[in-house]
């Protein structure tokens, strides 16, 4: 393995209490984003899909995304008590980091460090390679916004709607259409929807991308001039392939809401961790926080930070589709609808 050691520095004006609650959210999803070719990250601690297990292997790889790491690796959540926690995330172990001052020559660093297993460099073109840091912030929501019980399509809904770590290594669970998706009526669309909110949203189970980002993927086309080997990957009997099958995840196999084609392919084409669409308020997105490798202008300039992204709104209830090219969209009777980030891009930010 070969580590790696990266310095962010905090930035100056900012209260500790405020940074604190800006770098323990960095903590909880930074390491997902990274974990792509056998990373293992070790400060903030990764997590590998664990959370409270008592014993050397993690209960569940697929509890929210694909780390592809061993399944002895990463960190448990941890405990803030001696004794052991299912139910409570509030005796749950929070990492937090403070700012030691507000003046330009008080700034305080984070350590990012982490270890490539099957090695990252320039010295050998055969293990040449980019690491994409990212990540994204969401409110965990207060106790009376965040019901823990109740069988309601809206209590369901509220339950969907914050990142969290969970206390169960259960994985969130979904539904699919009963009929496919190219015949799935707008009012069995909305019912299916409906029975996930109430019946498979569950509070005491993780989350991190939501419900809908992981239903537009599957209803979205994959992009065809991918590199997919000698890999046939199945139509779904909709006539194209649909984008969560990969090269590397031909099964479809689903992990957390997490979108496989996103998840493999960087940067994006699509604006990530998006819900209906609303032009008002959209859903926080990954960000990138720093780019480590010397042949990253491409990289920059294709990032959300920098340029916004497109997808293909339809005019009824479920806003989307197929498509993922204007042309198609129109095709489809949608409009071709641009997403910013809606958070500020990075540009101070620098490795050491």
């Amino acid at each position: 393995s070969s580590g790696i050691n990266a310095e962010w520095p905090l930035r100056p004006g900012t209260s500790n209490a405020t940074m604190a609650t800006k770098l323990k959210l960095v903590t909880i999803v930074a390491y997902i984003a990274i974990t792509y070719a056998d990373i293992f990250m070790s400060n903030p601690r990764g997590s590998n899909n664990r959370l409270n297990e008592e014993s050397n292997n993690r209960a569940n790889g697929n509890r929210l995304f694909d780390s592809q790491n061993n399944n002895k690796g990463g960190y448990n959540v941890g405990e803030r008590f001696p004794k052991k926690n299912t139910k409570d995330p509030r005796h749950q172990y929070r990492m937090q980091y403070f700012g030691s001052g507000a003046g330009e020559d008080e700034t305080s660093f984070l350590t990012v460090e982490w270890a490539n297993q099957h090695g990252c460099g320039p010295r050998n073109r055969k293990s040449t390679c980019n690491v994409v840091i990212q990540y994204m912030c969401m409110t965990n929501g207060t106790d009376a916004e965040y019901p823990t019980s109740g069988k309601t399509a809206a209590e369901g809904h509220r339950r969907a709607t914050y990142m969290r770590d969970g206390t169960s290594t259960e994985t969130q669970g979904y539904q699919k259409p009963k009929k496919k998706l190219s015949k799935e009526t707008q009012d069995a669309y909305e019912e299916r929807i409906a029975s996930i909110l109430k019946n498979d949203i569950n509070a005491d189970r993780g989350l991190h991308e939501s419900l809908q980002w992981y239903d537009m993927c599957r209803y979205r086309e994959a992009n065809g001039g991918l590199f997919r080997a000698d890999q046939q990957l199945n139509n779904d009997n909709v006539g194209y392939v649909p984008a969560f099958r990969t090269r590397q995840n031909s099964a479809g196999t689903r992990r957390g809401y997490e979108c496989p084609e996103e998840r493999d392919y960087y940067p994006y084409w699509i604006p990530t961790i998006q819900g209906q669409y609303n032009a008002d308020e959209q859903k926080t997105s990954w960000l990138d926080a720093a780019y480590l490798g010397e042949r990253c202008t491409s990289t920059v300039a294709q990032s959300f930070n920098t340029r916004d992204k497109f997808r293909c709104v339809l005019d009824i209830h479920r806003d989307y589709g197929r498509s993922i090219d204007e042309e198609s969209c129109k095709a489809e009777g949608g409009r071709w609808v641009s997403f910013p980030s809606y958070l500020e891009i990075l540009e101070d930010i620098r490795t050491e």
